[in-house]
Parts: structure tokens; C-alpha cells; sequence
């Protein structure tokens, strides 16, 4: 099969790219589930830009900075706050049912969350990242250019390295298209690309406790790292101070929003002398409104100090009305587990949220390999920084998808190169699966107990430690036998929880998301951690 683009991810940076391109160019989607199963579709706040007079774009970037801990690229920052508002118009253009206010500049209710000195969140009620998912879902199952390729997970991308000797363009480093497996045949196809795309989202599922999907395993990452490409900030995870603690329900995120609309934290009522007492004015004069690295610590801090499970988020002083209009989709799904959130305060823990960092891109989406591009939570921009500003994200998917489907457009078409076919001539059916559960568990609960909101140096050992022996089961087990999605998922993962500790080691400070007691200062000069694979 042979497109000019090949897009692996359908969040918001993924369709964002495919309808930028669409009108010029044969475009393929490749999602390893439903078109709606990514982490954007689960998006509940909004997207940040400056919307209102009342606002700028230097209060908008300076935010940023000062969330980010000194680590974000300004230039980077910038393009992307500038960019915004076009971004948002680009939205309401395809049709995204944002939330009203007639007496808004643009018409739209704005909120504000921690981090922001202003409100500039533009949302659809609590579910902003479902609307704007549906929306171009629409948009993008009628284009009669976008093939649609769901149930489909990328194996790996093919490089000019993997070509035959002799072949045409084979000294020229390149991507040229991916494997990508038919779920539901179990047919490996070969697809041939001008450029590809990788839009797969974060690497939440490196951990025990997220807030992501399951298919949030870090693929592009581990694809562009094994394919050469450079690596930035990867032990900057963003854990959301507030994800719903309940024992029979699967992670469910409480937004921000709650906290920027009054929503206040305090300890259970069953802490004796300090029953209900709010904390966060003792840890930041910010108190809620902080951004999350600082509340999430909090939290952490608070939990370990009086063994507890979970704190309480309180926003029962508001009306039953104002909760059932602002927060309708966390209102029900609270009600569905017997919390009234109008009546009661809900039970939260810190998850891993958000992965800050990722490939290294330029503001065009391009990688270190040609032809191969990345867009959204898997690329490193430099917007991001040490800590990512609430809302900060749905808004590069859009500005750098929009920029990197414009760069693809000006491109010559490279020569067509005969790809070679997936081998499978050596390789038998796994002997027992179990060993690919076991090793999923094992990883995700010594990264969530050895790499998580407090870190050491002697922790980070063993983590790596284990990881070592991982790899080295893993590679076996891919070499010796056929490639299943929880093989390919389990590979990715032991590669960025790899990427992930090294690049923690190696920061001997504490800044941002990355808090370590062996290092406890933040250094004078703040630059990005950044890792070069090693080429043969």
C-alpha cells in the first residue's frame, strides 16, 4: 500500500495533520484501536490561548515559563501561544460545539486553571477533548483522500537502512513507510509513505496508576529512538494531582477546571484532630491553583506523612446547578459510584498524566530522520519544559499539526523505493503468554514504586537494574516468536521506561516534575536532558 502520508495516531495532532493534508495528498490513518480510543478523546479541561483583550501573549508565554521550571524553549513557546487563537478559529471552523457565553468577546464561556493567571481555557462543558475528537472523526471518516486503517498497530518503520543493499536512495537515511498488523486478520501489511507522522500519544501505561487509555505505550517513541532519532526530557512525567479514587472504577480523571472553578483539597474526615483541614495553603501560597507538580507533590507528601489512600477535592459549596452545567460528565460518572459531588467531597490520588517529553522535533514536526515526522505527546517541542501548563497540550496538537502538514505540502515527492515484505519465515506461535503479563506487571509496578513523584538515586538503580533483564527477556521472546499487540506494546514500554531512568540519573537536580532527594537544589542553569541513540 503506498500514500503519500502515513499517520500512525488518531488523537487531535494525528487528524489535525491528516485534514490539513487531505485536500493535496492520499493520506492513511493508522489507529492500533477505534478511531476514539486516545488519550484525546479523554481530554476534559479545554485548550489554552488567548481569546480575550483582557489577555496576552506574553502572559500567556510567561505562564508557561514559570510552569515549565526554566526548561521551556521561549521560541518554541512563543510560536505556539501566537498560533493559538487561529488554532481555536480552525476548530470552530470544523464545527467543535465549544461552551457558550454570549457576554465573551468570542462568545465562548473561557475557565481558568492552575498555572494560569488568566481565564483562557476555551471548553465544551468537561468533555472538550471528546467534542473536538467527534468532531473531526466526522470530518475525517468522509474524506474520500483518508484511508482509514482501525485495528491496525504499527510494528516498526521502515528505514532506508532496512532496504535491500543495492536499492535506490539505500546510503540516503530515510523513513520510508512502517509495518503495521491487521488486528483482525493477523496480517502484516508493508505501507510505503512519502512522509510519515508519528501521532501515538504518551507512555502513561509505563506505569501502574494513569490516567491515560491502554493504548498509551509510548510506540512512537520507542520507534523513533530505535530508528536513530534523539530523545529529550524523558524523566519529566506529569502526575495529575487528582484522578478518582474508588475501588471498582478503572482510573478516572477529575479535571483542573474543578480547583480553578473554587474547588478546594483537605484531608479525609476521618484524620481525627485535622478532619477536613484544607493543605495546600501550607505548601504553596498559590494553594490549589498551583501547578501540578507543586499540588501533586502535596498530595504525595500528605498520603505518605498519615498513611493514607486518598485525599478529598471539595467543591460542594457551589450550586447543585453550577456542578451540573460545568462538570456534567464527572457529575455522572461520580453519581454512578455514589458520590454526589454536590453533597460530598470526592476521594483523589495523583496518576501519571503526561509525558513532557519525547522526540526531538523543530516547530515543522521534523525528526533527526527525514521523512519521518512527530506531532503532539510524543514529540519534544520545548513547550513543555519540566512541567507541562495545564491545557497547553490539545493546543500543539493543533498549531504544530496544522505547521507540520503546511511543511510536508512544500516537499518534492522523494523516489518511489521497492519495499521489502515482513518476515515471518523464522519465527513461531508464542509457547506461553503469560510471560508477556508477568513482565507488563512487573515493569509498570517498579516504575510506579522506583520512578514516581519522589525519586533517589538508589531506587533509579534498581529500576534499571530490572529493566536491563527485561530487555534482554524481551528481545528474546520478539526474536523467537510472532509479534502480538501485547508483545509490541511490552517492547515499547521496557524502551521508554529505559529512556525514562537514564534520563533521570542523569539529572542531578531537582526541578519541575523531577523531584529527587539525592539532589534536592535546582541548579543555576536549567538545560534539557537529551539522549542520542547509538548508531551502527
Amino acid at each position: 500500500m503506498k500514500f503519500d502520508v502515513a499517520i500512525i495516531g488518531s488523537g487531535l495532532a494525528g487528524l489535525s495533520v491528516a485534514l490539513h493534508l487531505a485536500e493535496t495528498s492520499k493520506v492513511a490513518v493508522i489507529s492500533k484501536r477505534a478511531l476514539l480510543d486516545g488519550a484525546s478523546n479523554w481530554a476534559q479541561g479545554g485548550i489554552a490561548a488567548v481569546l480575550d483583550s483582557g489577555d496576552s501573549h506574553e502572559e500567556h508565554i510567561n505562564d508557561t515559563l514559570v510552569a515549565g521550571a526554566g526548561l521551556c524553549d521561549e521560541s518554541a513557546t512563543r510560536f505556539i501561544v501566537e498560533n493559538g487563537k487561529a488554532a481555536i478559529e480552525w476548530l470552530i471552523e470544523q464545527g467543535v460545539p465549544f461552551t457558550p457565553d454570549a457576554s465573551a468577546e468570542m462568545g465562548f464561556h473561557l475557565t481558568r486553571e492552575g498555572g494560569h493567571s488568566q481565564r483562557r481555557i476555551i471548553h465544551a462543558a468537561d468533555a472538550t477533548g471528546h467534542a473536538v475528537q467527534v468532531t473531526l472523526e466526522q470530518k475525517v471518516r468522509a474524506h474520500p483522500n483518508i484511508t482509514l486503517l482501525e485495528d491496525h498497530y504499527a510494528i516498526d518503520l521502515i528505514t532506508s537502512k532496512k532496504v535491500a543493499a543495492g536499492a535506490a536512495g539505500k546510503n540516503a537515511p530515510r523513513c520510508l513507510g512502517l509495518y503495521a498488523k491487521n488486528v483482525k486478520t493477523g496480517k502484516v501489511l508493508t505501507l510505503a509513505a512519502s512522509h510519515t507522522v508519528l501521532a501515538t500519544g504518551g507512555a502513561g501505561k509505563v506505569y501502574l496508576y494513569t490516567t491515560n487509555p491502554d493504548s498509551a505505550t509510548g510506540d512512537g517513541i520507542a520507534m523513533a529512538w530505535r530508528a536513530g532519532c534523539r530523545v529529550a526530557n524523558m524523566e519529566f512525567i506529569q502526575f495529575h494531582p487528582t484522578c478518582l479514587y474508588h475501588p471498582y472504577a478503572k482510573s478516572f480523571l477529575i479535571t483542573e477546571a474543578i480547583r480553578g472553578e473554587g474547588g478546594v483539597l483537605k484531608l479525609p474526615d476521618t484524620e481525627g484532630d485535622d478532619a477536613g483541614l484544607r493543605f495546600m495553603p501550607a505548601h504553596d501560597e498559590r494553594a490549589e491553583l498551583a501547578p501540578r507538580d507543586v499540588v501533586a507533590r502535596a498530595i504525595d507528601f500528605e498520603m505518605k506523612k498519615r498513611g493514607l489512600d486518598h485525599v478529598d477535592l471539595d467543591i460542594t459549596h457551589k450550586s447543585p446547578e453550577f456542578l451540573k452545567e460545568h462538570f456534567p460528565t464527572i457529575y455522572a460518572r461520580c453519581l454512578e459510584l455514589g458520590i454526589d459531588i454536590t453533597k460530598q467531597a470526592i476521594p483523589v490520588v495523583p496518576a501519571v498524566h503526561f509525558t513532557c517529553g519525547g522526540i526531538v522535533t523543530d516547530l515543522s514536526g521534523r525528526t533527526d530522520l527525514p521523512g519521518l515526522y512527530a506531532v503532539g505527546e510524543t514529540a519534544y517541542t520545548g513547550l513543555h519544559g519540566a512541567n507541562r501548563l495545564a491545557s497547553n497540550s490539545l493546543l500543539e496538537c493543533v498549531v504544530i499539526g496544522r505547521a507540520t502538514a503546511k511543511f510536508i505540502e512544500q516537499q518534492e515527492k522523494p523516489p518511489a523505493i521497492a519495499l521489502p515484505a515482513w518476515d515471518e519465515s523464522r519465527v513461531t506461535d508464542a509457547d506461553e503468554e503469560v510471560v508477556i503479563s508477568h513482565n507488563w506487571d512487573e515493569l509498570r509496578r517498579f516504575m510506579w514504586n522506583y520512578v514516581g513523584i519522589v525519586r533517589t538515586n538508589k531506587r533509579l538503580e534498581r529500576a534499571q537494574h530490572r529493566i536491563r533483564l527485561l530487555k534482554e527477556e524481551i528481545d528474546e521472546y520478539y526474536a523467537h516468536f510472532r509479534i502480538s499487540r501485547d508483545l509490541l506494546e511490552l517492547r515499547n514500554l521496557v524502551q521508554v521506561a529505559s529512556l525514562i531512568v537514564e534520563s533521570a540519573l542523569s539529572r542531578h537536580e531537582s526541578r519541575g516534575l523531577h523531584y529527587s532527594q539525592d539532589y534536592p537544589e535546582t541548579l543555576a542553569k536549567a538545560l534539557p536532558t537529551v539522549l542520542t541513540p547509538q548508531r551502527h
